[in-house]
This record gives C-alpha cells, sequence and structure tokens, in this order.
C-alpha cells in the first residue's frame, strides 16, 4: 500500500472512532438528538427491523430501552470517490457489547456507511446486530 493510501486510510479511522464515540454518546443519553446524525434519506436496519427517513429512525430509537455501548473493536475504511461522487464517504465496522435495560451485556456488531453533508459526517446506512451465541 502506497503512503498516500495510507494516510486515507488512518483518516478514516480516526474519523470513525471521533464519530462513533458521538455516535454512541448520543444513543446512550442524548437520544432526543439521535436524528441530526442521519441524512434524510438516512436507512437502518436494527436486529432485522428497518426503518427509513430520519425522523422515523428517531422515533424508532427514542422507543428502544436504554442502553450502554462499550466498543471492543473499530474499524473503517474509505469508499473511492469513484464510486460515491466527490464527498468523503466510510464504512465503519464496531464490535463490543451493549447493556439494554438491566439485562446483563451482550455482543454486538454494527456497520455504518457514513458520508460528509453540510460539512458533518452523517449516517447514510446503519446497521446493527445482536450477537447470540451459537448452540
Amino acid at each position: 500500500m502506497n503512503k498516500s493510501q495510507r494516510d486515507k486510510n488512518d483518516l478514516a479511522c480516526q474519523a470513525a472512532d471521533e464519530f462513533c464515540k458521538l455516535y454512541y454518546e448520543c444513543m446512550d443519553k442524548t437520544r432526543h438528538l439521535i436524528n441530526k446524525l442521519y441524512l434524510d434519506s438516512g436507512l437502518m436496519v436494527y436486529n432485522g427491523t428497518g426503518v427509513s427517513g430520519k425522523d422515523n429512525i428517531q422515533k424508532f430509537i427514542a422507543e428502544l430501552p436504554a442502553t450502554s455501548h462499550t466498543i471492543s473493536s473499530l474499524d473503517a475504511q474509505p469508499i473511492s470517490e469513484f464510486a460515491v461522487g466527490q464527498q468523503s464517504t466510510l464504512t465503519i465496522l464496531i464490535a463490543g457489547n451493549v447493556r439494554i435495560a438491566d439485562r446483563k451485556p451482550a455482543y454486538f456488531v454494527q456497520d455504518f456507511t457514513v458520508t460528509v453533508h453540510d460539512s458533518k459526517w452523517r449516517i447514510v446506512s446503519d446497521c446493527f446486530r445482536l450477537q447470540e451465541p451459537m448452540t
């Protein structure tokens, strides 16, 4: 990998780290603001339930039980401008534990596609999945 690509990957991981801190802080403490992180046409799949549009996502998330997320791994990759146009776009993969209400923590994975819109990162798509142990 050349230095230019390595630099882009490093910047992607730094931006993803900052974005995820903001997202999970909002998800766990200030859900009433979470729609500001999505594009108007944003998409979310939460454990198999699809929701479209930032206002519908806001309503859906507001009805979920309280959460507390702990991130154990994060990876990000820039998406080529040839694939998405001139705006910066990233794919982000997160894994960790989430405590939902008073239940014991459960393992989760989540992936985002985020893009710069109005000089801020906005979620294009979001897929969250609780991971059940295999029996």
